[in-house]
């Protein structure tokens, strides 16, 4: 993809880039909701990639292009650059500099030019593989000297105060921390990483994206109600997070719960920060397979405890496992986007195959099926 992309870098832009850089797009295997309460993720990289050729600018322009969005260059100034400005992709880029100036670091302008092949609103974090990209080329071209957790934390910042969305830290650790044949361990309190071996092929498996092609609009309203009902529940129950409560006296921590709703999200979060140690345990003994009912009891949980499923994804869990699948789980915040499923590779065609049917006999459009093979993380390119 490197020359193309060049090719039109330069078209756009009159000279060649300085250099071509990559950062991926990711699947959760494992995880969901516990990052904002300071629990344990479990994501790997996929081969699908935000692209960006980029070269510096030393006048404080940013100049910015996507091959996957109708329009043409979008000129900025770096030192005009302020949160809540911009809600298009453009904000993304621009975010990412401005939470680089903001921290002292010195980037003086950009020519930027972008293609990604991570599916936009399939919960597979492509906004996280647009920052991460822009971040990765500003640090090499700049020579920040910045490490790959440091590059992710800023990123984040980038999202939450000047794109204004209230994400936690995982999307952008992964895309930038992720590495080839490993899914990445992250306690997303203190950003402690461990890369556990994930080779699906070895053992006979495959792990299935299913993106519904479906995105209901209650995402971002309902992500902040279920953080702010986590964060409650953690002040009731006297801890700094949900993280900080043990399955084993979980009972007794619902006992002390009066709401509900917040007993809910608390049950999901430490029953899932539990199911993350069961899947490491199990892919450290190498028995991968075992792992399928875990990724189902996740999915029951995001369905039932933390409401944040919908019927398209509880259609592709119910055929994918009807059909032979090991286990299946929506993944990512879930009210559309995209499951996985795990399945042995003699059955892995068959599985596609029900699940497909299924969405014709719903009458829903086709779901887009491809394999999650755990990939590189964020990496120079040419």
């Amino acid at each position: 993809m490197t020359d193309p992309l060049a090719a039109a870098f330069r078209e756009l832009f009159g000279a060649a880039p300085e250099g071509v850089w990559a950062a991926p797009g990711r699947v959760n295997l494992i995880g969901e909701y516990t990052d904002f309460n300071d629990g344990f993720v479990l994501p790997l990289a996929l081969p699908r990639t935000a692209v960006a050729a980029v070269s510096r600018r030393t006048d404080g322009l940013l100049r910015l292009h996507s091959a996957d969005v109708p329009g043409g260059v979008v000129e900025l100034r770096a030192d005009e650059l302020a949160p809540g400005g911009r809600k298009d992709w453009a904000g993304y880029p621009a975010g990412v500099v401005w939470a680089l100036r903001d921290a002292g670091h010195p980037v003086t302008g950009l020519d930027l030019h972008l293609e990604s092949t991570v599916p936009t609103g399939a919960g597979l974090s492509s906004s996280a593989a647009l920052e991460v990209v822009t971040a990765v080329a500003c640090n090499d071209l700049f020579e920040l000297g910045l490490k790959p957790w440091q590059l992710a934390r800023l990123c984040q910042r980038a999202e939450n105060v000047f794109v204004g969305v209230p994400v936690g830290i995982m999307d952008q650790t992964a895309a930038a921390c992720c590495t080839a044949g490993h899914a990445l361990h992250l306690d997303t309190r203190d950003l402690a990483q461990r890369q556990v071996p994930l080779d699906l092929a070895a053992e006979g498996l495959r792990l299935l994206v299913v993106d519904t092609r479906v995105q209901h609009e209650l995402g971002d309203g309902a992500y902040a109600q279920r953080r702010e009902g986590c964060e409650e529940g953690a002040r009731a129950l006297g801890v700094h997070a949900l993280r900080d409560v043990v399955p084993e006296h979980l009972d007794e921590a619902l006992a002390h719960l009066h709401d509900p709703t917040v007993r809910r999200y608390v049950r999901h979060v430490v029953t899932e920060n539990a199911r993350v140690q069961q899947v490491i345990g199990l892919l450290d003994a190498g028995d991968t397979r075992s792992i399928g009912p875990v990724l189902t009891a996740g999915h029951a949980s995001l369905r039932d405890d933390f409401e944040v499923s919908c019927a398209e994804l509880d259609l592709v869990v119910e055929a994918a496992n009807a059909a032979g699948a090991l286990g299946a789980r929506m993944t990512g915040g879930g009210f559309g986007g995209s499951a996985i499923v795990l399945v042995t590779e003699a059955e892995a065609d068959a599985v596609a195959a029900a699940v497909t049917e299924a969405f014709a006999a719903a009458g829903l459009r086709a779901p887009r099926i491809f394999p999650a093979v755990p990939s590189a993380g964020a990496r120079r390119l040419a």
